[in-house]
This record gives structure tokens, C-alpha cells and sequence, in this order.
């Protein structure tokens, strides 16, 4: 199992509207594709204003599979153009991490 970290910093005030986005579509369209959805945060001390999620993937491959599909998606393309002709654009950058755990970590 491997798993990714991705933080999301929004265009300035648009964290309510990633956070809609994400709620009402894109974490569904996450576990249709097969992602697993470990858990999503904001930041409370730090990158206030930040989203951070985790997905977990059998493996590297499974992972560009699974993202692969997402990006592909007619119902992700829509909501993403949609969302973004109401709102602006809504996120400014994306970070990601590629998490492998060690053996003696409670989440494998």
C-alpha cells in the first residue's frame, strides 16, 4: 500500500468553494475510480487556508491508473469547468507527496 499526501492552497477566498467542490463531487469521484479516501484537513496552525488530503493506492501503478481515469472523467471535467465559470479559478498550487510506510507504522 502506498499512500499520497496533497495539499491544495486556493486563489485567495476560494476555500470555501474547494471545499464544496471536494465534498459534493470530487471525493465520490475519488472512490469511483478506485482512489482511497484516507481523510481530508485544513490547517489550523501553519498554512492556515490550506486543504490536505490522503489517498491511499495498492501501488504506483494503480495510483496513475486511478488518477489517470479521474482526469479522464466527463463528470470531473464538467464539475471543474463548471465550478471554475462560477467561481473563478480555485486553486492556485498543489503539492504532492508519495508515502510508502515503514514497517512498523500502524497504517500499511
Amino acid at each position: 500500500m502506498i499512500y499520497e499526501l496533497r495539499e491544495y492552497t486556493p486563489c485567495p477566498g476560494k476555500l470555501p468553494f474547494l471545499n464544496k467542490r471536494f465534498e459534493e463531487h470530487t471525493a465520490d469521484l475519488f472512490k469511483k475510480h478506485g482512489m482511497g479516501v484516507v481523510g481530508f484537513w485544513t490547517e489550523e496552525i501553519g498554512n492556515a487556508g490550506v486543504l490536505v488530503y490522503m489517498l491511499s493506492y495498492e501501488s504506483l501503478a494503480a495510483r496513475e491508473k486511478c488518477w489517470n481515469a479521474f482526469q479522464g472523467d466527463a463528470d470531473w471535467q464538467r464539475i471543474r469547468s463548471q465550478t471554475e465559470q462560477e467561481n473563478g479559478p480555485i486553486v492556485a498550487s498543489i503539492k504532492s507527496r508519495i508515502l510508502r510506510p515503514t514497517a512498523y507504522s500502524a497504517m500499511q
